[in-house]
């Protein structure tokens, strides 16, 4: 019975070897490709693709700020054995500035507003404050360690609204009259980080508009006045502007005295070439901001002018008599809101 077992496994392995070992002739196999014709059915259907394109992120060399605010101030009396008026004043205020810096140029734009009015007992409410000013500065500096710039500054100042000399119900000054403008080339010192700021320029052109003819014929503000005959009769209209060529120098300075408390310096020095060169026309502001928190602060502050071409009038009998010029002092002292965005 092995035997057989044996005979048979030895016949599958001989027959498995011949059938590997052993060659077979192969018939190679031809194909003939013929070019054939397939429909193709484009679909109907329309297939739109939204690509959304992102802007990179460039970083602005401008840098904005923005304050408004108001204040108020109010008194009352009511069988008050000592006396005294009751009162109320608002004023509103509003500074805008927009600065441009690269490594060796700056430019500065600065727009501050403020009008206030105020209210007595038995009286109208009449004009505390009132003021227009703009100022541009663009500097350039030969390498970014100097803080030193050759710079060009333009400013101008007017006012909203009229402006009488109480209890006289003549206007003595308008909008646009007077008006103020400098526009001039010079060297400024900026430090960014002390607050710094001093400008001095030996060729700056002062243009004072006076734009109410009213105020133009009485030679308000230092511009030619109007010419009558002897019979009153008006031969030539008084000019609206008059052109300066003078001596300018401005400064600023800002710095936290103690803390919460900040004073603010502003001066500006024009001296005229042709006419009475010495002469100074002096405007300084002094400001302290007393911070009480994010939103409420406290001023106090002063404002003094000198201008040898704004005459001052005086009433006698009745009558407005011109003065000679004098110092205009202002002093400020208010509570309010304030709000940065």
């Amino acid at each position: 019975m092995k035997l057989l077992q044996y005979s048979l496994l030895l016949f599958l392995l001989t027959l498995s070897l011949n059938g590997f070992s052993q060659e077979t002739p192969t018939t190679p196999l031809t194909v003939e490709l013929k070019p054939i014709t397939v429909p193709i059915i484009v679909p109907t259907t329309l297939v739109i693709a939204k690509i959304q394109y992102r802007k990179p992120l460039i970083s602005s060399h401008w840098i904005r700020k923005n304050i408004v605010g108001f204040d108020m101030n109010e008194i009352s009396f009511s069988n008050w054995n000592a006396g005294g008026v009751s009162s109320i004043s608002g004023l509103i205020k509003g500074e805008f500035t927009r600065i441009h810096t690269l490594e060796k140029s700056k430019w500065f734009n600065e727009l501050i507003i403020r009008y206030g009015v105020n209210k007595q007992d038995g009286y109208a409410v009449r004009k505390s404050d009132d003021a227009i000013r703009f100022t541009s500065t663009f500097g350039y500096r030969k390498d970014t360690l100097s803080n030193w710039y050759h710079s060009a500054k333009f400013n101008f100042n007017t006012q909203f609204a009229n402006g009488y000399n109480y209890p006289n119900p003549t206007a003595i000054s308008k909008l646009f009259a007077p008006a103020y403008t400098f526009l001039g080339i010079g060297a400024e010192y900026f430090d960014k980080k002390k607050k710094l700021n001093f400008y001095i320029s030996p060729l700056t052109m002062k243009n004072t508009l006076v734009l109410d003819q009213t105020l133009a014929n009485q030679g308000a503000f230092g511009v030619t006045k109007a010419v009558y005959d002897l019979a009153g009769n008006l031969i030539y209209e008084g000019a609206r502007s008059k052109t300066e060529l003078g001596f300018l120098v401005t400064n600023s300075y800002k710095k936290e005295v103690v803390k919460n408390i900040t004073m603010e310096n502003r001066l500006s020095l024009y001296s005229d070439y042709i006419n009475k060169f010495g002469n100074i026309d002096v405007d300084w502001e002094l400001k302290f901001d007393l911070i009480v928190n994010q939103y409420v602060k406290a001023n106090i502050g002063t404002h003094l002018i000198y201008d040898d071409d704004i005459k001052t009038a005086k009433e006698i009998n009745g009558i407005q008599v011109a003065m000679g010029p004098k110092v205009q002092l202002k002093q400020i002292l208010g509570v309010g809101l304030t709000y940065n965005f």
